[in-house]
């Protein structure tokens, strides 16, 4: 399965290789143009017969990981968090380390040994460590080099019928429905852009280049979103729920979607039965932030799949939600290339 495979690449936020030239290797044969700019972003291109406007599909190939910053004593790693991660998920978590691709573990002071006022408080991270097996730090600094990434270890795993769990769904998930989306024939009056982008983890870079040097007139953002209907957590504060369909964000942190074409989405998503939900929340952000503000303006829309436990290593999500926000994505596209009249008309 495509998003299997997708999810057990590495591409640590500034370390997306592996992913995009996995990515690359399935959209040449659908693309009409594929180029890779400075930053490492990735740009399918399909051309319309009789183009007048620019569409964007974007997703990005990053996860939240760590770099390694230095040795301590016995042999161990010290380290960074790249992106946002909490810090209470971390001890014992099973890692990915460096260019050799080393097993690891995270460790700190065992309970046992710690004192009656450490117990009380969460470890810190500058306490905790990464554990490869070494016994010396001249053995540690032979294996993994200081500047080296570190990622989450997790297999792909169905839970019950509908839920799989892996890492990384955050946002892989935007990335297989982007190649999904690139399977499916030309349109005839816009261009596609079925872009790619890097380091959105760390503060949206990427997509804040590649958006300046495309200019479109739409973008829809496809993105994994925090989805917390979970135990303790009142129902206004849920965000979205597991199983309800593709999410759309009215504002979040970056940007405020384009309200006519979010009614769009949701009033033609539920026209043609297709299961969405507005993500209830202004928390968090994704790529749209720095695309609606490229050159002149652009008109943005963030399409999600909710994921529970996002940016750790077991996040979840419903295969029905996946297939909704295809779904959605899609007919927005089919309902463009029928009326360009459409795409001007949200501005």
């Amino acid at each position: 399965m495509l998003l299997k495979e997708l999810t057990e690449l590495y591409g640590v936020s500034g370390n997306e290789k592996e992913v995009r030239e996995f990515i690359k290797s399935k959209a040449e044969k659908y693309s009409d143009e594929i180029k890779v700019d400075s930053m490492g972003n990735l740009v399918c291109v399909k051309k319309g017969n009789n183009a007048k406007h620019k569409l964007m599909i974007s997703a990005h190939m990053d996860e939240v990981g760590f770099m390694i910053t230095g040795y301590g004593d016995g042999g161990v790693l010290k380290f960074a968090t790249v992106g946002g991660i909490d810090s209470r998920i971390l001890l014992g978590k099973r890692l990915v380390v460096g260019d050799k691709k080393l097993p690891g573990v995270i460790g700190g002071k065992p309970i046992h040994l710690q004192s009656a006022a450490e117990r009380k408080s969460n470890i810190n991270i500058k306490n905790m460590y990464i554990d490869i097996g070494a016994d010396t730090k001249e053995e540690a600094e032979k294996l993994i080099s200081v500047g080296e990434y570190a990622a989450f270890y997790s297999s792909y795993t169905n839970l019950g019928k509908d839920v799989i769990k892996a890492k990384a769904l955050d946002d892989r998930v935007g990335c297989a429905i982007l190649l999904d989306i690139l399977k499916d024939e030309k349109y005839n009056n816009f261009d596609l852009y079925a872009c790619f982008t890097v380091q959105e983890e760390v503060g949206l870079r990427g997509a804040e280049v590649l958006s300046y040097s495309i200019n479109p007139d739409i973008a829809l953002v496809v993105e994994g979103t925090t989805c917390s209907d979970v135990l303790d957590v009142e129902e206004h504060q849920q965000s979205t729920i597991l199983g309800g369909g593709a999410a759309l964000t009215i504002m979040d942190r970056g940007a405020y979607s384009n309200k006519k074409l979010v009614e769009f989405l949701y009033t033609n998503g539920k026209k043609n039965n297709i299961p969405v939900q507005y993500k209830t929340t202004t928390t968090g952000g994704n790529d749209a932030g720095k695309i609606q503000t490229a050159k002149g303006g652009v008109v943005v829309a963030s399409v999600s799949v909710p994921c529970r436990y996002i940016h750790s290593p077991v996040s979840l999500m419903s295969k029905n939600d996946f297939d909704s926000c295809y779904k959605l994505v899609k007919m927005a596209l089919d309902e463009f290339d029928k009326n360009p009249g459409l795409i001007d008309s949200f501005k």
